[in-house]
């Protein structure tokens, strides 16, 4: 399984990839800070999915979304956000990503993303 996380807080990167490696430890995972960067990591890596935050610099997870999805149809994403706008989680939401997870991260919110995580690269 390889995952793509995308977040310009390198702390909430952090606190991911020690979930990651206690509940996935086999998983490939490759950072990004930026969509610019996770729009390039995914078209070398091919990632199984993506995890990504909406406002980072560069190029923003909403816009890393659209390209995305114009590359590839079938691109699995999660998107982590504290961003809590109704319209903006129903624009995301619109553009077929698995779910749109609200931050901060819980004990409840984590479960549910490992077990998305599973759902999505076992399909």
């Amino acid at each position: 399984m390889r995952v793509l996380m995308v977040d310009d807080s390198q702390f909430f990167k952090n606190f991911l990839l020690k979930v990651f490696k206690e509940y996935l430890p086999d998983a490939i995972i490759y950072q990004a800070s930026n969509g610019k960067d996770a729009f390039e990591i995914y078209q070398n890596e091919k990632p199984d999915i993506v995890i990504t935050d909406l406002l980072m610099p560069e190029i923003n997870g909403h816009d890393l979304v659209r390209l995305l999805r114009e590359l590839d149809h079938e691109a699995k994403i999660i998107v982590l956000s504290a961003d809590i706008q109704k319209s903006t989680r129903e624009e995301i939401e619109a553009m077929g990503v698995i779910d749109f997870i609200n931050k901060p991260l819980n004990n409840e919110k984590a479960s549910q993303l490992l077990n998305l995580i599973k759902e999505a690269c076992d399909a």
